[in-house]
């Protein structure tokens, strides 16, 4: 089951223009996301209440949205603005008719969508710390065959590295050892609190300096990674967000501060395709086996995040069918595993 009243990243805002939209599935649900000529986001059920023509086959002036078939026009509120076909002395109120609006914001260069009741405003959106309001300098998508929690999981298994991700600049079986991390609680989630990259993580030494880490998962399936080179930070945010039962999309976003990096941009992009791709194609086999509906196993410590994930997930949807604030019920511990 999917979690309500929390925010789903939705896109990376450069993907949507000033008076444009796009269609969009989040939680098997249609939306339409649109940017308004001043620039603000906005996202609506992407489906005309007159006859169920998708809104995102009309046009948008960066105002109104005019439905293809019969030109019912609606500004980004959802509030119903004129339906042509009326005569003039027919005494109908217009505004009656309304598209359903979903919170929309836009935070660090992100677009996040509310799925739940309200205005979200009592839910916080994820936020890189030390960043501000310096967009991204990298930003990658991709769609993974498989349901929610898979990718969620496969997000956070620490030991798949030397397997799935074999590379030469990254990991080869050989480079398997101990480690021990420190986790604590953290707001809807945990942290693996900050320590010096392992020594079979070559990517951290480019950045030069004492790196030091720390990585952070919320729900609904946010992973922020925290990197401090000297003066310098560099985060990466990937963010799971579900289109439909079978199928999710995986987006990974990367902040820093280094100029250095940003003149071997093109360079690095293609380095972060094939590491999202990698974890795509496992999850793509893994569905051989899902298929019979085997009972899954999972085991100390390498597979406790895994377990946390699940009653954080369980906490959260009852705190909320009982009307109680939620309890984390993950309790500071050292995990040691290898890989």
């Amino acid at each position: 089951m999917w979690l309500r009243e929390l925010w789903y990243y939705a896109l990376a805002g450069h993907r949507l223009r000033p008076g444009r939209m796009m269609p969009k599935t989040l939680l098997d649900e249609p939306l339409l996301l649109g940017r308004r000529s001043d620039g603000t986001p906005f996202a609506l059920r992407d489906i005309c209440p007159h006859r169920g023509m998708p809104l995102h086959h009309g046009t948008f002036d960066g105002r109104e949205i005019e439905c293809c078939y019969h030109g019912w026009r609606y500004d980004t509120e959802g509030r119903c603005t004129a339906i042509p076909s009326l005569p003039e002395d027919r005494n109908f109120d217009v505004s009656r008719v309304a598209v359903r609006r979903y919170p929309c914001r836009e935070v660090q260069g992100n677009i996040w969508v509310f799925m739940g009741s309200g205005d979200g405003d009592l839910a916080e959106i994820p936020e890189i710390p030390d960043i501000g309001s310096r967009r991204y300098q990298i930003a990658e998508s991709m769609i993974f065959s498989c349901g929610f929690d898979h990718a969620v999981v496969g997000l956070m298994d620490p030991a798949h590295g030397p397997f799935v991700h074999r590379a030469w600049w990254w990991r080869s079986r050989r480079s398997i050892h101990e480690k021990e991390k420190r986790f604590e609680p953290a707001p809807l989630g945990f942290r693996m609190c900050r320590h010096t990259p392992s020594a079979n993580s070559p990517g951290y030494r480019l950045l030069g300096g004492k790196p030091e880490t720390e990585i952070t998962f919320r729900l609904p399936g946010v992973r922020i990674e925290h990197v401090q080179a000297g003066r310098h930070v560099l985060c990466g945010l990937t963010a799971v967000t579900p289109i439909s039962r079978d199928r999710t999309e995986v987006n990974h976003v990367i902040y820093w501060t280094m100029k250095w990096l940003t003149a071997i941009r093109p360079l690095l992009r293609p380095f972060v395709r094939a590491f999202l791709d990698q974890d795509r194609r496992i999850m793509v086999k893994q569905q051989e086996g899902l298929a019979y509906g085997p009972k899954l196993m999972l085991i100390d410590d390498a597979d406790t995040q895994a377990k946390w994930y699940y009653r954080l997930k369980k906490e959260f949807a009852r705190a909320e069918a009982e009307g109680r604030p939620f309890e984390n019920p993950v309790k500071a511990r050292v995990l040691r595993w290898r890989s």
